[in-house]
């Protein structure tokens, strides 16, 4: 099996271990609360918007896509998700805190940039094949990680979904967050 397969099935869980550990360490400091949860919220934003463009799709297990999205945020970055998620999960050790602050989000850099540089490999090899040179222009246009300022001009038109709409989509996120946010108040009232 490609590793990198892995990880796109099983990238809603793979970052359980991590939470855990961010958990298991958690001592908030409330010098940098208000960064984390600046993180948080940013991160949340960029993935909603993403997915108000991408919809449902974006939750699939099978590598592929219907229909190119270069629209709303994908005009500038490929993997407005991916950078959402970053920023989230930033925010949830900011807000965490550890003794080990500085490691703990080394950690969690580390662990998401590898995941990403894999599952972006895969992800980029199957778009080539299904949208060849639509994606190759995209891809010559629109920078991976990195945002460029201005918006990338071209023929996708869609229209982001409703509110509500997205926010179905995107409620397992939310839930996971206050989750997580959660277990870290529980974990200082308890131990």
């Amino acid at each position: 099996m490609d590793i990198r397969n892995f990880f796109f099935k099983n990238r809603s869980y793979t970052p359980i271990p991590l939470a855990i550990l961010i958990i298991y360490y958690s001592n908030p400091a409330f010098a940098i609360m208000g960064v984390g949860l600046t993180c948080l919220v940013l991160g949340e934003f960029i993935r909603f918007w993403a997915v108000s463009y991408a919809g449902g799709i974006t939750r699939t297990i099978k590598v592929g896509a219907p229909a190119l999205c270069s629209s709303g945020p994908f005009t500038h970055v490929r993997n407005p998700l991916y950078i959402g998620n970053l920023f989230l999960f930033s925010g949830v050790v900011l807000i965490a805190g550890a003794p080990n602050i500085w490691c703990m989000l080394s950690i969690t850099w580390i662990f998401f940039l590898t995941q990403y540089a894999l599952i972006i490999s895969l992800e980029e090899e199957t778009l080539v094949g299904l949208f060849g040179e639509s994606y190759e222009t995209y891809r010559q246009n629109v920078p991976r990680l990195l945002p460029r300022l201005t918006t990338w001009q071209n023929n996708d038109n869609r229209s982001p979904m409703t509110f509500i709409k997205t926010l179905k989509t995107e409620k397992r996120t939310l839930q996971n967050i206050i989750l997580i946010l959660l277990l870290i108040i529980l974990r200082q009232q308890f131990v």
